[in-house]
């Protein structure tokens, strides 16, 4: 937006941006393109999406083109914080007033104001916030979804100054014709914890937390390889958006399987690991009447992510996955096993070995890191554990964010 401003255009391309979003699943994927889209038509440097919950503002997104410049950036959006829904901090009095909130300096706001800027974020990172556009996102009934925060609106020659007024007054329609779908990525996400929540009864080890950072691991490794292998954004978002899911039902199968070998203490005979490599199966059967490419990628990762690279994996050749007398066949080899599941095997696998067991304590990241670096190109592609290792700062943000809760 600027001296060329046009509103017909404005209103078009956000009803196009709400018509992409409506073909996205997952509600990382939904925040990130809500927020380019909103500080393409601001010019905004910066910004947060904060999304309720628990009566809270839970920091949920952030975008910023002067600090975040490679892959490891990617790390910010996993930071977990949540901030309470008072008048005193800027995104809180945008939530409880339900009001566009336009700030021309954040350094410069009136002491008579309820609301103040926190300068700790600048004075750790050595940005400096000024002009900031704070916009709260309604659903269709009025209800309170969250907050878009945009920093530093930039003009053509790149100097920051105040949002332009068309800002203050087209900008709320993109963010409530957003809300639509991020709660939509909100039902979706929680849908699949739940699904895994009745495997988490059959198998302890599947727990919610466990296949969150498995579905990230595998979104940010894919995004490592598709940046270094030039994919187009769109294409790149799309798939991940897809893979973000899809990996979090990589174990949805072992609801098939019987307690009495997914519980058992001790080592389990050639007969019992026949039935768990089963579970393959079980999980891609699952997919059977495909309505999406998001099925059809949770059936690939549920029945191949037990392949290995050099062979030797589960379930192998299996012609007729239907069949009641399904046997395992010829394992899969090199780029016969889908990508997304050559992914989900190193997420996996990460997480089984840095996670704590009833027969094993967690290991160190750098330990669980040789493992993957002195399997690859037998168990594991080598690309794919070429591009975990670039990300490993990423990793640790997963990781910190996604924690095992005590049990009782």
């Amino acid at each position: 937006m600027g001296n060329d401003f046009c509103p017909d255009a404005t209103v078009r391309t956000i009803l196009k941006a709400t018509e992409e979003l409506n073909t996205l699943n997952d509600v990382d994927t939904i925040l990130d393109k809500i927020l380019w889209e909103a500080r393409q038509l601001s010019g905004a440097d910066a910004g947060s999406i904060f999304l309720v919950k628990d009566g809270q503002l839970n920091f949920s997104y952030v975008q910023n083109d002067t600090l975040f410049q490679t892959d490891e950036s990617n790390a910010a959006i996993y930071t977990d914080f949540a901030l309470p829904m008072t008048e005193d901090s800027i995104v809180g009095y945008a939530a409880l007033t339900g009001e566009t909130l336009v700030i021309d300096d954040a350094y410069e706001i009136e002491a008579t104001k309820p609301y103040s800027f926190n300068k700790s974020f600048d004075e750790k990172s050595g940005y400096r916030t000024t002009s900031m556009l704070n916009l709260p996102i309604k659903s269709h009934e009025n209800k309170l979804v969250g907050v878009m925060q945009l920093i530093n609106a930039r003009n053509r020659q790149g100097e920051v100054g105040p949002f332009p007024a068309e800002c203050v007054t087209y900008l709320p329609l993109l963010a409530n014709n957003a809300s639509v779908a991020i709660q939509r990525g909100i039902i979706n996400r929680e849908l699949i914890l739940r699904m895994m929540q009745m495997a988490e009864m059959r198998d302890p080890t599947e727990t919610g937390p466990h296949v969150q950072r498995v579905g990230a691991y595998c979104a940010e490794i894919y995004h490592r390889m598709a940046t270094k292998r030039g994919v187009c954004i769109k294409e790149t978002k799309r798939y991940r958006d897809h893979i973000r899911l899809a990996a979090m039902l990589h174990d949805v199968g072992k609801v098939g399987i019987s307690d009495t070998i997914l519980k058992k203490p001790g080592k389990l005979t050639n007969e019992e690991f026949a039935i768990i490599k089963m579970h393959t199966v079980m999980g891609a059967r699952l997919f059977k009447n495909q309505t999406s490419d998001l099925d059809h990628m949770s059936m690939e990762i549920a029945l191949r992510h037990h392949e290995k690279w050099a062979g030797n994996g589960y379930p192998g050749n299996v012609p007729d996955i239907w069949s009641d007398s399904v046997q395992p066949g010829t394992p899969l080899t090199g780029k016969a096993i889908p990508l997304s599941a050559r992914i989900c095997a190193v997420a996996d696998v990460f997480d089984a070995l840095t996670s704590h067991r009833s027969y094993k304590d967690a290991w160190p990241n750098e330990k669980a890191y040789m493992i993957l670096q002195d399997d690859a190109g037998t168990h594991f592609d080598p690309e794919v554990v070429e591009a975990f290792m670039d990300i490993t700062g990423v990793i640790k943000a997963i990781q910190a964010k996604y924690q095992e809760q005590p049990h009782d």
